[in-house]
């Protein structure tokens, strides 16, 4: 029989998300899909930008997410771009979650969707929004990390 790779294959990456909110945990999860859910994923035709996580009745749902209808598949058999899909996240990740989400007032964003031995993952974040003088200051520290780097060079 022939072994999946162990390694992990990025199909899309959220860094706006990394912009806008600051990243407390990270979590790993599967998603609910259709057929032409995962061809469309594993042909890179998926956009987390507006995507967001809601908990709800005790299970994690991803809403916003846009994976692309397959291009060789019918109008009838395609998926809805936008539809809501399910979380799959273990028991106890679920209850921290609900947790955190309903007391501190925290939010659930995707960071990266990938290929992790043949199955589709999601990265999730639990993370709290940035203000504006978080965002500047981020963008200071990004100017000043890359004027040192082109001094470093020059030096040479």
């Amino acid at each position: 029989m022939k072994e999946k790779s162990e390694g992990y294959k990025v199909i899309s990456d959220n860094r706006q998300a990394r912009f806008l909110y600051e990243i407390l945990e990270t979590y790993e999860a599967g998603i609910q899909l259709v057929g032409t859910e995962v061809k469309s994923i594993r042909a890179g035709k998926v956009n987390l930008k507006d995507g967001y996580a809601i908990l709800r009745n005790g299970e994690a749902w991803l809403l916003n997410v846009h994976i692309s209808p397959h291009q060789q598949a019918s109008e009838f058999f395609n998926h809805e771009p936008r539809r809501t899909r399910k979380l799959l996240l273990r028991r106890d990740e679920l209850r921290k979650l609900i947790g955190k989400v309903e007391q501190e007032g925290l939010t659930l964003v995707p960071l990266k969707l990938y290929l992790k031995r043949g199955w589709v993952k999601v990265s999730i974040a639990l993370a709290r929004g940035k203000k504006i003088h978080d965002k500047r200051e981020d963008i200071k520290r990004r100017q000043d990390k890359r004027e040192m780097q082109r001094a470093m060079k020059r030096s040479y």
